[in-house]
């Protein structure tokens, strides 16, 4: 039985904080940088450059990489043979709070979305995963409003083809267009029930973006996607969707739950294993 303290951990947390919010994704700049050489469009070109310029200075300055430093989503994978030393859910929170206060990144959260008041800085939204083994991998993904606010499900009959899904994702994205900050990662989630769609679509934002996809479905989606000229902070060009990344589950003889959950160009996380 490994055996992790809940200081341990609260340390982990406050450090994935701030490397979550300061410095973006290899891969994600990798593929900002491929969308950058194959643009046409001198505007897209442009605001493609003032993205990834802000990414290094953010980086270079250890400034936050946009405004909205989110509302802090933690993903565990607890293995089956470590034991937490202590509370994890308090040391998640305590974590937080100290990686968003070194950071000095923006107060986003409000305990009671009725009554709103005053904003801090935590809890977060925490998802926790029994696993094989004796290791804690823990993932902050710091998830913004502003692509968050046009996340999509739809519980289609179990009938539906593969053509009617497509159509409502690439609808979803058309009436996104730029508010969700193009380029955007467009995770989906297909299974499960309502809430682990949605779950899933979120879980997808954090797969790393790879050269190009196995799977057929994310290309054709992609492809259609990056056709409908939103482009860049919604100005035009070929440049979408970064990336569609797609995670199933079982579900239901009499349920087929399909979800969209968007991230902007600045798709922040990182993840740890202990």
């Amino acid at each position: 039985m490994k055996i992790i303290s809940a200081d341990r951990i609260s340390r982990i947390v406050a450090d994935l904080c701030v490397r979550a919010n300061l410095y973006l994704r290899p891969d994600v700049l990798a593929r900002l940088r491929r969308a950058r050489k194959a643009e046409t469009s001198k505007r897209a070109k442009r605001l493609l450059d003032a993205i990834i310029d802000n990414a290094l200075i953010a980086r270079a300055e250890r400034l936050a990489i946009c405004q909205d430093t989110g509302l802090p989503v933690v993903f565990v994978e607890l293995g089956q043979n470590v034991r937490v030393s202590g509370d994890l859910k308090k040391a998640l929170n305590q974590g937080v709070d100290a990686g968003y206060k070194k950071a000095c990144l923006r107060q986003s959260v409000i305990r009671d979305p009725l009554v709103r008041g005053r904003s801090t800085h935590s809890p977060a939204l925490i998802h926790v995963d029994i696993v094989p083994g004796n290791s804690l991998k823990i993932t902050v993904l710091p998830k913004g409003f502003g692509c968050e606010n046009k996340s999509q499900l739809k519980m289609f009959h179990p009938t539906a083809g593969i053509e009617e899904l497509k159509d409502f994702i690439i609808n979803t994205v058309k009436s996104v267009g730029p508010d969700a900050c193009p380029p955007y990662v467009v995770g989906i989630g297909i299974g499960g029930t309502a809430d682990y769609a949605s779950l899933l679509a979120k879980k997808a934002l954090l797969r790393k973006i790879k050269g190009k996809t196995a799977d057929r479905l994310e290309r054709e989606l992609l492809a259609a996607i990056n056709k409908l000229n939103i482009g860049p902070m919604g100005l035009g060009g070929r440049t979408t969707a970064l990336a569609v990344n797609i995670e199933k589950s079982h579900t239901h003889i009499a349920g087929l739950p399909v979800a969209l959950n968007f991230s902007c160009h600045a798709l922040r996380s990182a993840t740890e294993a202990i």
